[in-house]
């Protein structure tokens, strides 16, 4: 989807790969129909509902996990140009030939499937109770999510349709995966420029080239490569206009002002009379044999003083008249090539199509009005309405809803306790208790926060079944349903420890910083005191397994194994080679093995075995 050709292998050099934190406090525009195609293709049929499990994991995940402000885009109406794609890429891919295809009248447009809509449909509802804010796009949903980034509204858009940059987008996220030490797949527009030397217009001329979601077609004959190669020859301000005269067969108005392939001729040199010097066939420098046959060229002299050298194989010339000759047909060859393309793009008719290039460069996608910007607001998950949802379409345990959306909770907790605007409990339960731990994975850091519930028996009702349903949900998803890797949730561990019940999460470590300051502050003090203790116990723990070791039972279960040991090295060092084979069944081994078996009587029988067999 998006510019056609492999577009996505041409920006892959460029592309830049983030850490965790990367989007932690930033707003991210999603492209919610890449998502749900993204999971329809990912998942087969064991799942039920993929497009709403992998939802509710993802927005999890990036909310709670990478601490991002989704703000999800879904499409609008599409234009007829759109709708005329998608029923010509349909025909191809069934076979049919495409003179058939039906016009599509000014005005009118063709809607996705109604499996399709349904599963936005459904996804828009999971969202807004989870109270992720979405935007409906005029249009393409890319569109709206590059105009929010290039605006300054959103920091990032997350979509593989790579057509946003057209539409102004300066840093796309193509993928993301959580269980990776580097999970987004970034690719900014800077860099972009920086590589290539194409910039937006450049960018929408190399779509109109090689076909794009609103013509899937391009120029006949014309690949990637070419129409690269064939826009950087003109400047981003005048690559539109020249589009329009090779399309009205303009050619010669601007033919000769293609640019060159070195141009670093200098003047002077266009200004002298061209003249070509006769060169040596020997040394293949200028002058002619005859000469340096008497004496040396000034070339070979500067070089060595036994006279000209033969020239290597492969050998160019360096003189100003060759270098003038070289340039001047590679310039030829250039503007032969850029006439093919030329005629291979008159041939094509309507192009450049004005309505396309309009639509990549309109800054209106969206249904607001002025520069203010949409009002994106992020509310509070309806948790029981939830449950409810999630019951009906995943036949999930009301239990299950309530641990895994936990981690969003503790992250909205953590966030309005920064802001010194939380209550004092989480999810009206749990009270904050300590960080239990330091988490590292994968090159990550996290705080692991230990929660406990207040006013919680041990064996009372309401413990006994979320114990239950909790084992029962468990059982249910291992067998039914598995969760993607791409999108694995670390699901919150409940622990029942002395009547009271604690909850585990992992949190980050900055936000727990400007949540509970001087519980980080004691936790620190705490571990660097372990730590100065725990690098003077080495000589303490040495002494103390020495102690252990002398006390009578075990000081007789050491004499017996060196014993063993000793008389075996023993006797293998003084006796021949060729006995040393008898030495297993000598009869000083046997009273060493039967002596070791009448001191072991009192040992629990798997030391004595651990001591038998070795």
């Amino acid at each position: 989807m998006g510019v056609g050709g492999k577009f996505w292998d041409l920006l892959k050099p460029y592309a830049r790969y983030e850490g965790f934190d990367f989007l932690r406090n930033k707003r991210v525009a999603i492209d919610l129909s890449f998502w749900i195609v993204q999971h329809e293709t990912a998942l087969k049929a064991n799942a039920r509902n993929p497009h709403l499990r992998l939802t509710f994991f993802r927005t999890i995940n990036l909310f709670s996990k990478f601490g991002a402000f989704p703000v999800f885009v879904i499409d609008g109406t599409p234009s007829p140009l759109k709708s005329r794609a998608r029923i010509a890429r349909f025909y191809r891919s069934s076979g049919i030939d495409l003179s058939s295809l039906p016009e599509i009248e000014d005005g009118v447009s063709v809607e996705r499937n109604q499996a399709f809509l349904k599963c936005v449909q459904e996804c828009v509802e999971l969202l807004e109770l989870f109270g992720m804010p979405i935007l409906k796009a005029k249009g393409e949903a890319e569109a709206l999510c590059a105009q929010l980034d290039r605006e300054g509204h959103l920091d990032a858009c997350i979509t593989s349709d790579s057509d946003a940059f057209l539409f102004g987008a300066t840093c796309v996220i193509k993928h993301f995966r959580s269980s990776s030490k580097e999970p987004f797949e970034c690719y900014y527009m800077s860099d972009i420029e920086a590589g290539l030397g194409l910039k937006r217009k450049q960018l929408i001329a190399i779509s109109l080239l090689v076909g794009n979601d609103h013509d899937v077609n391009g120029v006949q004959g014309i690949g990637l490569e070419t129409a690269v190669r064939f826009v950087q020859t003109l400047g981003e301000d005048e690559i539109m206009t020249r589009l329009y005269e090779i399309g009205n067969n303009n050619i010669s108005a601007f033919q000769c002002g293609t640019k060159s392939v070195d141009d670093l001729v200098p003047s002077l040199e266009e200004s002298l009379p061209k003249k070509k010097f006769s060169h040596c066939s020997f040394c293949g420098h200028p002058g002619s044999k005859r000469d340096h046959l008497k004496y040396s060229c000034e070339c070979c002299s500067t070089r060595s003083n036994g006279g000209c050298k033969r020239k290597p194989e492969g050998f160019k010339c360096d003189c100003m008249s060759c270098d003038a000759d070289r340039k001047e047909k590679e310039q030829k060859k250039l503007d032969q090539w850029f006439n093919k393309v030329c005629d291979k793009i008159a041939l094509e008719p309507n192009f450049p199509n004005k309505e396309i290039i309009e639509m990549y460069l309109c800054d209106n996608h969206g249904s607001f009005k002025g520069s203010d910007g949409p009002c994106i607001i992020w509310g509070s998950p309806k948790i029981e309405l939830l449950v409810d949802f999630l019951a009906f379409h995943q036949h999930w345990e009301p239990s299950y809803v309530r641990k895994m959306i936990l981690p969003m909770l503790s992250t909205i907790f953590l966030r309005e306790m920064a802001m010194h605007l939380a209550k004092s409990l989480l999810y009206e339960q749990y009270d904050f208790d300590s960080i239990d731990r330091v988490k590292v994975r994968y090159g990550h850091k996290s705080y692991v926060i230990k929660w406990r519930k207040a006013a919680m028996r041990l064996g009372s009702d309401s413990d006994t079944t979320l114990s239950r349903e909790s084992d029962m949900q468990q059982d249910a998803v291992d067998i039914d349903e598995t969760v993607d890797f791409l999108d694995e949730l670390d699901a919150p561990m409940i622990q029942l420890n002395e009547g009271c019940q604690f909850l585990f999460t992992d949190e980050n470590v900055e936000l727990i910083q400007a949540a509970f300051p001087k519980e980080v502050e004691r936790f620190l003090r705490e571990k660097e005191l372990k730590e100065s203790q725990r690098k003077k116990t080495p000589n303490s723990r040495s002494s103390g397994t020495n102690e252990k070791l002398e006390t009578p039972k075990s000081r007789g279960l050491q004499r017996n194994i060196t014993e063993i040991y000793r008389s075996k090295k023993a006797l293998f060092n003084n006796q021949p080679e060729e006995d040393s084979a008898k030495d297993v069944s000598s009869p000083s081994v046997e009273s060493s093995k039967e002596k070791r078996k009448g001191s072991n009587q009192n040992l629990p029988k798997s030391v004595r075995r651990r001591l038998l067999f070795g």
